[in-house]
């Protein structure tokens, strides 16, 4: 039997492609509906009350980003389980129950820390375990026949996410405000339990593309392995030696944190703010740079032990962990948006006397956020029918690595208006709320630019026994986004640099909204350099 190996006009889409949909549509305002009360319910909620009034506000921010870190790390153990040993359904439906599960203890341990924190943990560990595997699953029931439809299920796919967290963004905040916080948090638990439900029902349409189990021998885990033990006569091993370094760096950052936790020994060279989320994530960062570096070094020492395929493969997989990593400042200014920003709303007038402000529905700071996915509908079909076309009939392709750089930039541009709107606050003139309209605005373009398209990305840039794994470390960038606004927050409590920021006029806030879009700014110059030099891939399941 002949494979098709072109694309069929006359192609339709899968059949059970709406029930992933439905299933995104309602895990995300899920998520997005606990996600976006968080910082707000804990500045005033008694799980902080430990905590003096004056620091609530950083505490919060800093569980926020912690459980942020967490949503984003957890990918890795839910790709990693799915490609080697249960597939990709089983895994999305076991880690969705327990998903429900924390969000059963968000609504029942509102006033108890621990079980609270529990809840956290849980939706971090459950959330981050299907994000990996939902968007990928979902690019699995397509083959080379019908690929061209994956770009439009692929924008359905983001534009039903923010479908769902619209209206969670929207609701959320009034639900906490009018009916408490195990209403508010309820809710969304509701919400994940249909979504499990609508995933489950599509149980027998859906393809499903067995995992290796660890059997492939040029897996690319194999791979790297031959590439930094193979000896080559009359050489060394630096590539080796580069890895190792990783090692070591790795377990002394998390026995310098073992050293203060568990026996109070105060290391000068340490900072004492370095708690285990930090520490492992600096761990997490050291052990891949490293590993990947030591790797590309003495990769070619793979040829002949692995058929050439594997290790270009390998070779593609590593250029693709660099585009990756220079998207994370992009994530440091993104989730802010539900920490900074809503505490910067909080600061400014809601404009109710002003008749095109909709005082029936928006009543606070923290429902500003539903202008990100409600901009993202909006955005989304405009770029593909209106601006993607525009461009081209100039003679300028938008590919997706130079919608991705321009996107990194356009949120450094929105961090700068951001600041001169604090730098108002801090002047002490009354600031409308509605301003906070165009650093959304621009931030939520540069996030259709990166996120939107990075989705079709990572996976055409992945080799099939790997996809579940490299959409992990995408999702891993958000990760090391909120490792630098942990980074920035420890740093600001040092005498030192809060005394360097006061002596440039600057409020605190100001001054690292100026440095947060400097560092999208440099981050969007690296990537187009490298940009320039990638090879793309095509790496769509055959038919």
């Amino acid at each position: 039997m002949t494979q098709t190996t072109v694309a069929d006009p006359n192609a339709r889409l899968p059949r059970q492609i709406p029930y992933i949909i439905g299933n995104e549509a309602c895990e995300r305002f899920s998520f997005y509906g606990m996600r976006n009360i968080l910082v707000q319910f804990l500045v005033s909620s008694v799980i902080l009350a430990y905590v003096p009034e004056a620091e609530r506000q950083g505490v919060a921010k800093d569980v926020f980003h912690s459980f942020v870190i967490g949503v984003y790390f957890f990918p890795l153990l839910g790709g990693w389980l799915s490609d080697r040993y249960f597939g990709k359904y089983n895994t999305v439906l076991w880690f969705s129950l327990v998903y429900c599960a924390g969000h059963a203890c968000l609504a029942l341990f509102e006033g108890n820390r621990t079980g609270f924190y529990t809840g956290l943990f849980l939706i971090a560990l459950g959330s981050g375990g299907i994000k990996p595997l939902v968007v990928s699953f979902c690019g699995d029931q397509f083959t080379t026949a019908n690929k061209h439809l994956a770009k439009i299920v692929f924008d359905a796919f983001y534009w039903t996410i923010n479908f769902g967290s619209f209206f969670a963004s929207l609701l959320m905040p009034l639900f906490l405000r009018n009916f408490g916080p195990a209403v508010a948090f309820g809710i969304p638990g509701i919400l994940m339990f249909i979504a499990t439900l609508v995933f489950w029902l599509g149980r027998k349409q859906y393809v499903r593309v067995p995992p290796t189990r660890g059997e492939d021998p040029d897996s690319f885990f194999n791979v790297a392995r031959t590439a930094l033990t193979t000896q080559v006569a009359g050489q060394g091993r630096p590539g080796l030696l580069v890895a190792g370094t990783g090692v070591v760096l790795a377990a002394a950052m998390l026995l310098c944190w073992a050293l203060h936790a568990w026996f109070g020994i105060n290391l000068p060279f340490w900072p004492e703010d370095f708690h285990f989320v930090i520490s492992a994530c600096l761990a997490l960062g050291a052990l891949i740079a490293f590993g990947g570096i030591g790797v590309s070094m003495q990769l070619e020492r793979a040829r002949g032990r692995h058929p050439d395929a594997a290790v270009d493969g390998v070779r593609a997989v590593l250029r693709i962990l660099i585009v990756f990593a220079l998207t994370t400042p992009f994530w440091s200014l993104f989730d802010q948006k539900a920490s900074t920003w809503v505490i910067q709303g909080k600061d400014m007038i809601v404009p109710h006397e002003a008749w095109w402000w909709p005082s029936w529905l928006v009543k606070e700071a923290g429902q500003m956020q539903a202008l990100n996915p409600l901009l993202i509908m909006l955005l989304i079909p405009f770029n593909n029918l209106v601006l993607y076309p525009a461009l081209r009939r100039i003679g300028w392709e938008p590919t997706a690595l130079r919608r991705m750089g321009f996107g990194i930039a356009f949120a450094g541009i929105a961090w700068v208006i951001a600041g001169l709107i604090q730098l108002k606050i801090d002047s002490g003139a009354q600031t409308s709320l509605a301003l906070q309209t165009w650093p959304y605005l621009l931030l939520t373009f540069g996030e259709v630019l990166v996120s939107a398209t990075a989705l079709e990305f990572a996976y055409s840039q992945a080799t099939q026994s790997m996809k579940g794994v490299i959409m992990a470390f995408w999702y891993l960038t958000s990760t090391f986004g909120s490792l630098w606004v942990l980074l920035t927050n420890v740093a600001v409590r040092n005498e030192a640099v809060t005394a360097r920021i006061a002596a440039t006029g600057y409020s605190e806030n100001a001054f690292l909204m100026f440095f947060f879009a400097v560092f999208a700014f440099a981050a969007a110059l690296a990537f187009a350099a490298y940009a320039r030099t990638y090879p793309m891939q095509d790496n769509y399941r055959t038919a």
